[in-house]
């Protein structure tokens, strides 16, 4: 089985997918919108700046599903793993500050943020669980000291570091002295 075939049929892969989709056609709605703006605020600034939320928006909904496809190798180390995690949560939390930045901003037809909004929501539930999934002890010391397993500081001696190794021994050789 390609590795690609795993990480496809995970469902927070298809929610990611059906997010970022919704995403395009969000994005899509807002620029083709005449959107009232703020008239004590230059329109060209909040052209720019609803723009910019799309932009984020569209990059943060590719972040997502590339992210879980890099963390979803049941064997790659659990730091690993917590940190793509991280980048899909930041992402997520950042599509959805772009959405509200969108309806700040006088963008009218909000049910498709809400839309958004409730996908955000079950992709939430489904990522807890992903998460907590992850192999805690299948792990490589993080020296940053952000992704450790409990109990696992940074500064901790490895214990692989610590095995005593004798080629001679290993290769069933014997010193005769």
């Amino acid at each position: 089985m390609r590795l690609s075939e795993q990480w496809e049929k995970l469902p927070i892969f298809k929610k990611a997918m059906d997010i970022k989709k919704l995403i395009e056609h969000l994005s899509e709605a807002v620029e083709r919108t005449e959107i009232d703006y703020d008239p004590d605020v230059s329109g060209d600034i909040q052209d720019e700046m609803v723009q910019s939320s799309i932009n984020f928006m569209r990059e943060n909904s590719m972040i997502i599903p590339a992210k879980i496809a890099g963390a979803a190798k049941d064997d790659m180390p659990y730091d690993i793993r917590m940190e793509n995690a991280a980048i899909i949560r930041k992402a997520a939390r950042e599509i959805l500050t772009d959405a509200m930045a969108f309806e700040m901003h006088g963008f009218q037809d909000v049910e498709y943020l809400d839309l958004l909004r409730d996908e955000i929501e079950e992709f939430r539930v489904l990522f807890a669980e992903w998460v907590k999934s992850f192999d805690q002890w299948n792990y490589i010391i993080d020296r940053w000291g952000l992704f450790n397993p409990p109990g696992v500081n940074y500064d901790d001696i490895d214990p692989d570091d610590d095995i005593p190794f004798d080629p001679d021994g290993f290769f069933g050789e014997q010193d005769d002295d």
